[in-house]
């Protein structure tokens, strides 16, 4: 009896040893077969499959090394697709919806340093909404290059989803509002504004932190005297003056298909600006105040997920950044000098914007 149970003892264990080693030999080979499969798909494109078909059955024959396993796309355009990979888009592509780039329904046309990346960043939130990455310049540097260019460096959008690029220069760039206009007499346009003399020493302090330049003040005003006359013909000064710009696109389009957005209020509540934007834009309102939170070390909101993110995180270390210390003269005098220009502005646009 003893020798009978030492016996099943043994059995039982050779049994369990033999399990573990099928299971081992069974990981160890699927692994494998992936491992290889991703290499292969890397030395050739999915689309390099697409002619081929299942040369025994088909199911996969691991038998069968020979056997070349069909890879389907969803839809048609593999280059279309594979150049796009945010959450949200490829999800789309996985309901088999075909994408096509088309031109911008909205523009952002301004202003520099107003709070346009803010906006563009803010308005990704929306899945109706789909975005150029960086700024096209096509009205105001690029304009030779045609229409078909243009629409190449748009993103691929599925029907009922919105269009948007977004180049801050081409509020001011004179000949803009009747190329836009050429294109698309019913395009949306969104102009960020700030007040002029904070605009102006942010303008300032960017172009600074990448180069020597002297004082704001030498700067603002003809000889660098305080005394002297505000330097209309310095960038950051003239940009200031919005409804001189604002007076030429006013000739191209009507003011309801523009829409001014506060640049200090899309800082101190980015959800009540939002709403409008997408009011505007006929948007149901799905970028809220739950998509923000604001970072009290930068003075900035930023965002708790983006379309290319999915944790919580700003929108980059240039956004923020600190302004030099202004002479207060040279301040007050920067102020009496937009005041009459920014009553007017308010008076055209319907918006007392409050700035000093």
């Amino acid at each position: 009896m003893l020798w009978q149970s030492q016996v099943s003892r043994r059995s039982i264990m050779v049994t369990l040893s033999l399990c573990f080693i099928m299971l081992y030999l069974s990981f160890s080979f699927n692994s494998c077969l992936v491992s290889n499969l991703g290499k292969v798909l890397k030395r050739h494109p999915i689309h390099t499959f697409i002619n081929y078909k299942v040369t025994k059955s088909p199911h996969l024959n691991l038998q069968n090394s020979r056997t070349i396993v069909r890879v389907v796309p969803l839809i048609g355009d593999i280059n279309l697709i594979e150049s796009d990979g945010a959450p949200k888009y490829r999800f789309l592509r996985q309901q088999g919806l075909k994408p096509s780039r088309k031109f911008p329904d909205v523009l952002i046309i301004g202003v520099k340093k107003g709070g346009t990346r803010a906006l563009i960043e803010f308005s990704r939130l929306h899945p109706d909404i789909r975005a150029a990455g960086s700024e096209i310049h096509f009205f105001d540097r690029y304009y030779e290059k045609g229409f078909q260019w243009y629409r190449q460096q748009m993103p691929p959008t599925l029907e009922g989803q919105l269009t948007m690029e977004k180049t801050p220069s081409y509020f001011v760039t004179k000949g803009v509002p009747k190329r836009v206009q050429h294109m698309n007499p019913s395009m949306k346009l969104l102009v960020v504004v700030r007040d002029p003399v904070t605009r102006a020493i942010s303008d300032y302090a960017q172009a600074a932190s990448k180069r020597s330049m002297k004082k704001f003040e030498e700067l603002a005003f003809i000889n660098g005297s305080l005394s002297g006359t505000v330097d209309t013909a310095w960038g950051p000064v003239r940009l200031g003056v919005y409804v001189r710009p604002l007076q030429r696109w006013l000739k191209s389009f009507p003011l309801s298909q523009l829409l001014f957005i506060s640049g200090e209020r899309l800082i101190v509540d980015p959800a009540i600006e939002m709403a409008r934007v997408q009011d505007f834009l006929g948007l149901k309102r799905v970028v809220t105040e739950k998509h923000f939170y604001f970072n009290s070390t930068k003075g900035f909101p930023c965002l708790f997920k983006s379309e290319g993110r999915s944790f919580p995180h700003c929108l980059g270390k240039t956004k923020g950044r600190s302004h030099p210390y202004i002479n207060p003269t040279a301040l007050e005098r920067l102020r009496e000098f937009y005041r009459p220009f920014n009553q007017r502005f308010y008076q055209i646009t319907g918006i007392n914007f409050g700035w000093p």
